[in-house]
């Protein structure tokens, strides 16, 4: 991928750009096959390739500048005079062509409704991010802003028509009100200014609903075969029943809900459990329970684990306390999916009496030395 932003050192977020996609994934499936040697998987599937370009469906722009010239982007230092200047990251490479031609729109379009960002340094200013999502199946988009106060709501109000005249694919806008600065971009509070509340997807003709504050994949079309790739090997392994630990928008659950009698998806995330009801009422299946609840205290809370355990936890993995669990349940397969192969291999340590099977990654982040890795475990 010949990216400017790359080439001269603006942007960090694609280290491996430079590096062909060929290599890209020799180097990434090396290195998977060096962490995981003492693991012995006896099944080491092809990895799953992406498209180079075009591939993400979010955005999270920072906003910076001032209200006469905002930009979305990322700040650099001149070599030569050492000043701060914000560089526009809007016809980024990794974004479809009309995630790019919308993302540039709302820079201008910020500027003529008069919206300050905000200034990290100075404690001024009110609109902190654009969070951009695009569903691959309609093309359609959710956009929200991440605001410091309400203080600057009614101007969005007030040029929104605007917005949805130019770009009618828009079918979600909300203000998210964050009065802090902290490590998550979002606050609690999310106020929505259209009708829509979401947005839907579909992988495998299974429909996904996508709300504000649900996770979701960042790469639909690997994603998809994600999905695919779990509902197969559970289809082999044939459970009766199973658990879908850290579900978020449901995505497992429902791909598995045909080959299984009973499913049960956990989530902490409100939102991501209304998503994943919401899909399972669509599809008209009822083999479905979903609850917002702590994964590793639901399984705490139970005497025994169904025949089959799915994973899917956040980068820093499981953990310790729910690989006790598991090991003290021993269910007779489990699935973990990571996107942390670091923390995904620690854990394997960790669950003791297993085999791995099946071991497969998929090129979720192109450019990066960043995977998805999944593997199906066996109890010996």
């Amino acid at each position: 991928m010949q990216c400017s932003f790359s080439l001269q050192g603006v942007c960090p977020s694609c280290p491996l750009a430079s590096t062909s996609y060929a290599q890209q994934i020799k180097q990434k499936d090396d290195a998977l096959r060096s962490l995981f040697s003492e693991h012995h998987p006896q099944q080491w599937l092809a990895p799953v390739e992406s498209a180079e370009t075009g591939y993400r469906n979010k955005a999270k722009m920072v906003v910076l500048g001032a209200a006469h010239e905002p930009c979305l982007g990322i700040q650099t230092q001149s070599a030569l005079d050492k000043t701060i200047k914000p560089v526009s990251l809007c016809r980024c490479a990794l974004y479809p062509a009309d995630m790019q031609d919308l993302l540039l729109y709302i820079e201008q379009w910020i500027r003529r409704a008069g919206i300050p960002p905000y200034n990290l340094v100075k404690k001024k200013g009110e609109l902190k991010f654009v969070l951009l999502t695009r569903s691959e199946n309609t093309g359609e988009f959710m956009l929200r802003f991440v605001m410091r106060s309400h203080t600057a709501i009614e101007r969005i109000e007030n040029n929104l028509a605007d917005l949805l005249a130019a770009f009618p694919a828009i079918k979600v806008v909300s203000v998210n009100i964050q009065p802090v600065h902290m490590a998550r971009l979002e606050g609690e509070e999310e106020i929505f200014l259209t009708d829509a509340h979401y947005l839907l997807e579909q992988f495998n003709h299974v429909p996904l609903v996508v709300r504000p504050k649900s996770f979701f994949q960042t790469n639909p079309k690997v994603a998809e075969r994600l999905y695919a790739t779990a509902k197969n090997w559970v289809s082999e392994v044939k459970p009766a029943s199973m658990w879908d630990l850290f579900c978020g928008v449901g995505g497992f659950a429902l791909h598995c809900a045909e080959e299984v009698e009973q499913v049960t998806g956990i989530e902490i995330e409100p939102e991501a459990i209304a998503s994943a009801k919401r899909s399972a009422e669509m599809m008209g299946v009822n083999n479905l329970d979903f609850a917002a609840l702590d994964s590793t205290s639901f399984t705490q809370s139970n005497e025994a684990a169904p025949e089959l355990v799915l994973v899917n936890p956040p980068r820093r993995g499981i953990g310790e306390a729910l690989c006790q669990q598991l090991n003290t349940f021993a269910p007779k397969h489990i699935i973990y999916s990571s996107c942390n192969p670091q923390t995904l291999e620690k854990d394997l340590t960790r669950l003791t009496g297993y085999k791995v099977m099946k071991f497969q990654w998929f090129d979720m982040f192109p450019h990066t030395d960043h995977v998805e890795a999944m593997v199906l475990l066996e109890r010996i």
